[in-house]
């Protein structure tokens, strides 16, 4: 399955973002309120970076409450790790795991169309399997 499919199977393709100059207390907020991971840090399209829940409580258990005060681009993972909307799922999952993280930005043309997360690619790829399985079974029954 394609990036492009796991967003159109997603319903939607918005991203919620904030400036680097957002508070970190601020960006807390809007994680919990929308109930998702991370948020990409932007410049009008062009994103600057990516802010997850895990920079968040690595740095609370460094510094304590102090850093909310801190701003997105103090905390945010700058070098950001990116798809293409024709890139596979398991390439995906690939860049992943490697890198260690659970949120990617999805560009074209460098500029960001959507975010995919571990989750949606998980799905995806199970969803995939299921209909494999199907039509394996199908074929051993003659259907």
């Amino acid at each position: 399955m394609l990036v492009r499919q796991i967003l159109g199977l997603k319903g939607g393709s918005e991203v919620v973002t904030v400036t680097p100059d957002t508070s970190v207390f601020e960006a807390t907020r809007t994680l919990s309120e929308k109930r998702i991971g991370a948020l990409v840090a932007t410049e009008g399209d062009l994103p600057l970076g990516i802010l997850s829940e895990r920079d968040i409580v690595r740095e609370l258990g460094r510094r304590g409450s102090a850093c909310l005060e801190d701003s997105v681009g103090t905390l945010m993972t700058k070098e950001l790790i990116t798809c293409a909307p024709d890139e596979t799922a398991d390439q995906v999952l690939e860049k992943m795991t490697q890198g260690r993280f659970r949120h990617m930005p999805v560009l074209e043309s460098d500029r960001m169309i959507g975010l995919i997360s571990i989750g949606d690619v998980v799905k995806a790829r199970l969803s995939e399997l299921s209909m494999e399985k199907h039509a394996l079974e199908d074929m051993i029954k003659g259907f």
